[in-house]
């Protein structure tokens, strides 16, 4: 009978802090990390302050886990795409265009993983989530050299210009929401660019 009571409060536990995450994430996507307050998550959560609180000590804390979490999702989708059909040089355009894509469909979110000013916990997430889209570029560049479509090249370093530029690329776009007609050329920009850099020869 403890160990049901015990394995209830356990459920209702995780319930309660998958509510919290998903209504920072809510609130992030809305208007970045300076709408997400606490009362403000407690009130989209339906919990309150203090229940906060016990899950995540810091709003700092809180949003690092909606970094790593949104941004672990993120590098799912990159990898099934340099993973996928087709020539690395087409899996790398395709995983470059889909990452901006989604960045100008959710400026808010993507401004806040990217650039917002934030804690310092927050900007060294921050550092560790570009390692990790790293790593899925990585692959595509080894594929796209043992190919002979890219040439020899460091792939550290290639990869972390590339989300480098990407992201870089979308500050002022993300910074600045509002329906430009310009998305898909600025798209197509950011993409021609990766590919340029990467397959160029020397």
């Amino acid at each position: 009978m403890a160990y049901q009571r015990s394995a209830l409060m356990q459920e209702r536990l995780s319930e309660n802090r998958a509510r919290i995450l998903a209504a920072a994430r809510q609130l992030v996507a809305e208007g970045g990390f300076r709408a997400a307050s606490i009362t403000a998550v407690a009130r989209v959560s339906g919990l309150s302050t203090g229940a906060i609180y016990r899950y995540f000590p810091s709003k700092s804390v809180l949003f690092v886990e909606v970094l790593t979490s949104a941004v672990a999702h993120e590098c799912e989708i990159l990898t099934a795409i340099v993973d996928g059909d087709g020539s690395a040089r087409e899996r790398l355009r395709a995983a470059v265009a889909s990452f901006a894509r989604r960045a100008l469909k959710g400026p808010h979110l993507a401004f806040a993983f990217i650039a917002e000013p934030a804690d310092p916990d927050v900007e060294a997430a921050r550092i560790l989530c570009r390692r990790d889209f790293g790593d899925v570029f990585k692959r595509v560049l080894r594929a796209g050299m043992a190919s002979g479509e890219f040439p020899k090249q460091s792939v550290d370093v290639g990869a972390a210009c590339i989300v480098g530029a990407f992201t870089e690329a979308l500050v002022r776009p993300v910074e600045h929401a509002g329906g430009r007609r310009s998305d898909q050329a600025l798209v197509r920009a950011i993409v021609d660019f990766c590919d340029r850099a990467v397959g160029g020869t020397d």
